[in-house]
């Protein structure tokens, strides 16, 4: 159990901290995820904390946020004794955690919201009594404002709001309880290019207001732009910190790996071979006729905003989606099909989105591994869980996925492991098309090092094809032969990679 103390007058990072953290030790079973780790945010500085998944860095701040008991260290907040028992009782404190999945409740208006769980009441049953809907609109109204944000409507299903409104509304949620520790974790991994710009104006007004902000991200050039402090954690443990301003990205990534990462985009040779899937003018809702064609040994790259369509897209060739006219073709097999005919016959996709249809995340990892492809650990009608788990030992060598073993629960793993499970997954089905929507979403520097590297052996070695999905264009330009970008539902021509710059893209991604 976490214990209380008045803070010391030197530490890490302590002299007129909001918050401070020392020697926080947490391990879930045999698995050590903090051992030792200090923390302090002053009022008015953005820190960014930053690390490699299964670092520690979300865990670290699930303690503050109350959500995690630790299992030894020392916190203060404002200079006090703090021990939140509960998420409810470290808002109420002034402490709140933005989780990369929002937590809203998606039927309800923006101030009920907002409002959530600090309803005002009145009557003489204390919270039984009948919520004061004028005093809801009114905190609500005045949360929005202190965000700059007067226009969003407060009558309006939060529902029905795009992804960067609906952040807001958290943020907002957050005020509400009088926030004065603010943590984001991962908070632009949803949202498009000028809504990140927004977000970051935001956060400079909230630090102008005196809040302690804690910003976790993996995007290094995010933390150079944002924060005005680092700290890096690594395998549980500090690594190191600094001031944002003075720190090269190298010395932050290497920081975060422990050695130096020579080259983040690996390519081998390239020999592009014949056409291996072909898309004719396949049409969807808000989805214009749409053709490409992908040779074997060859990566093609779509480029987009964030709405542009490319999910619609993928989701309409693998057959998730309906499609209204158009067909695909794979080697001899034409389409439209389900998603069970194309893995039969050698394509297998990677959804953008991991935790609610990339992976069952309450089941193991070795059955996440071969669920679609049990013949290699199956005896005639029943599956051999022993071979199961020697084939997910093989594939968790390769990727250099970090579990106690294949029969650990996928949810209990960092987002960078559970993403190299998903894209195992693909190669244990042996496919000869990978597409992958946003493969290296939420996972950091090193991993995806790893992962491009695996791409680029897929392809140069194996003669694997792969279609990809990013909205971080320098890894399309360095990964890819050709790239094509798509925008308001219409895909453009693919063009050699060599062609383009990422300003080029942004402008075509704009139009």
């Amino acid at each position: 159990m976490v214990e209380a103390v008045t803070p010391p007058s030197r530490g890490f990072g302590a002299a007129g901290a909001q918050f401070e953290m020392r020697h926080v030790r947490k391990a879930f079973g045999g698995t050590v995820a903090l051992d030792g780790v200090d923390l302090a945010v002053r009022g008015g500085e953005v820190c960014a904390l930053v690390g490699q998944n299964g670092a520690g860095k979300s865990t670290l701040m699930s303690i503050l946020a109350g959500a995690i008991t630790p299992d030894g260290g020392t916190m203060t907040l404002n200079g006090s004794p703090y021990a939140p028992r509960d998420p409810r009782e470290a808002r109420q404190a002034g402490v709140a955690m933005i989780y990369q999945e929002l937590s809203l409740a998606p039927h309800l208006s923006v101030m009920d919201n907002i409002a959530l769980g600090v309803e005002p009441r009145r009557g003489a049953f204390g919270a039984l009594g009948i919520v004061h809907r004028d005093t809801v609109r009114r905190s609500a109204r005045a949360a929005l404002e202190q965000l700059a944000q007067p226009d969003i409507p407060l009558d309006a299903p939060v529902g029905e709001l795009s992804p960067a409104v609906q952040q807001l509304v958290e943020i907002a949620r957050a005020l509400a309880f009088g926030c004065r520790v603010l943590v984001l974790d991962e908070p632009t991994s949803s949202l498009a290019h000028g809504d990140a710009r927004k977000l970051f104006d935001l956060i400079g007004t909230l630090k102008k207001q005196g809040l302690a902000i804690v910003y976790i991200s993996h995007f290094i050039e995010e933390v150079t732009q944002v924060s005005d402090r680092f700290v890096v954690l690594r395998d549980g443990r500090n690594a190191g910190q600094g001031t944002t301003t003075v720190a090269s990205r190298d010395e932050i990534v290497r920081l975060m790996v422990g050695r130096e990462l020579e080259d983040l985009y690996p390519r081998g040779p390239r020999a592009i071979g014949d056409p291996l899937l072909t898309l004719d003018g396949l049409e969807a809702r808000r989805l214009s006729a749409a053709s490409f064609t992908l040779h074997r040994g060859e990566i093609l790259g779509i480029a987009g905003l964030l709405g542009a369509g490319r999910t619609r897209l993928l989701r309409g060739l693998f057959g998730l989606d309906a499609v209204t006219r158009g067909s695909v073709k794979l080697g001899p097999h034409a389409g439209p099909r389900s998603p069970a005919d194309w893995w039969r016959h050698g394509m297998g996709m990677l959804s953008e989105d991991r935790t609610s249809e990339g992976l069952a995340t309450k089941l193991n990892i070795a059955d996440n591994m071969t669920i679609t492809r049990l013949e290699g650990p199956a005896r005639g009608f029943f599956v051999s869980p022993s071979r199961q788990r020697q084939s997910a030992r093989a594939w968790m060598a390769r990727l250099d996925i970090r579990a106690t073993s294949p029969t650990q629960e996928v949810s209990r793993l960092s987002g960078g492991n559970q993403q190299k499970i998903a894209l195992a997954r693909l190669l244990h089905h042996d496919v000869d098309v990978l597409v992958l929507d946003e493969p290296t979403r939420g996972i950091d520097v090193g991993s995806k090092a790893q992962i491009y590297k695996l791409i680029g052996e897929l392809v140069s070695r194996d003669r694997k094809a792969v279609l990809i999905v990013s909205s971080y264009f320098p890894e399309l330009l360095a990964l890819c032969d050709r790239i094509a970008v798509m925008s308001r539902g219409r895909l453009g021509e693919a063009r050699p990679a060599s062609e383009w710059t990422e300003h080029t893209l942004v402008l075509e991604a704009s139009r």
